[in-house]
């Protein structure tokens, strides 16, 4: 009978997120993980088979727990009033973690080598943006947007500047928060 791991899966899926994020594909070796998750060789691959597959659980569990927080608060405060919170948010959410979206930078990263997890990236980012659009969709139904918006649009406007914003904070954050408050005053706007 196989033993029963002494980990916990969530928090190994969390860390690994947070290194490939960080460092990337490319930038994070087997050994890194090792260290990282502290997992021998053998125990890594019991558990995850691969990089690739851990990578692959790793963006997914990025992108659920963005959607959840965005959702909860959407929930809390309204669709418009979360989707002018949710730029600031992103920049107070975690001083240690990096600050670009790891979905756009892994679609960066590995397209070009026509990588699956880059695919993978590009679905996720566009389920992202079919948030974003719900979100102004349900804004227009509490008359908080106008009729006339097309909430595709903003959705894709509203998503490209979250990741021009998310480079920025890479380089300066007092920049990168000039900018969650002017997205905040756009859809104010609206």
């Amino acid at each position: 009978m196989p033993r029963k791991p002494s980990f916990d899966r969530d928090d190994l899926i969390n860390r690994a997120r947070d290194v490939f994020w960080s460092r990337g594909w490319a930038g994070t070796s087997l050994k890194d993980l090792e260290q990282t998750l502290k997992l021998k060789p053998g125990s890594f691959y019991a558990a995850f088979g691969s990089k690739d597959a851990l990578y692959e659980l790793a963006l997914e569990k990025y992108a659920e727990d963005g959607r959840a927080r965005l959702e909860a608060l959407a929930s809390e405060v309204g669709a418009l009033e979360a989707l002018k919170a949710h730029p600031k948010r992103i920049l107070d959410s975690d001083a240690n973690a990096a600050k670009a979206c790891m979905l756009a930078k892994t679609y960066l990263e590995l397209h070009t080598h026509d990588h699956p997890l880059a695919d993978r990236a590009d679905t996720l980012l566009s389920g992202m943006e079919t948030l974003f659009e719900d979100l102004f969709h349900r804004a227009q139904t509490d008359g908080d947007i106008a009729k006339d918006r097309d909430p595709k649009r903003l959705a894709r406007r509203y998503q490209s500047d979250l990741l021009g914003m998310r480079v920025t904070a890479e380089r300066s954050k007092s920049d990168a928060l000039a900018i969650a408050e002017e997205i905040a005053d756009g859809l104010s706007a609206l």
